[in-house]
């Protein structure tokens, strides 16, 4: 079993950055895909980008991508998201996610089995 933990949320302006991290715990997540989602209030769970293991690709929508970073330390169980240039629609709670099916289609929230609880974050106009 994996437990997944968020921190890094908060309120920053639009134009403003910050980093989110997701720190694994119990059985390591070496060799499983990381992704990270999210979710605004009345809006569908969405894909934000993933990492794999094997190799390190990673992947972003569209609506990130240019934007945010993502990237692991295998060494520290950790993964993060460096979110640079935030928009107001960026507002939603964050959620990371891992999964040793997660690599089959990372973008995919029903391919992933552990899941943190969430962190807010805030864009200001």
């Amino acid at each position: 079993q994996v437990q997944l933990v968020e921190s890094g949320g908060g309120l920053v302006q639009a134009g403003g950055s910050l980093r989110l991290s997701c720190a694994g715990s119990g059985r390591s997540f070496a060799g499983y895909a990381v992704g990270w989602f999210r979710q605004a209030p009345g809006r569908e769970r969405e894909f934000v980008a993933a990492i794999r293991w094997s190799g390190g690709s990673t992947f972003y929508a569209d609506s990130v991508n240019g934007r945010f970073t993502i990237s692991r330390d295998n060494g520290k169980n950790t993964s993060y998201l460096q979110m640079n240039s935030l928009k107001p629609e960026d507002t939603a709670v964050y959620f990371c996610a891992a999964g040793p099916r997660a690599s089959i289609n990372v973008k995919l929230r029903a391919m992933y089995d552990y899941w943190g609880q969430g962190t807010q974050v805030t864009v200001s106009s």
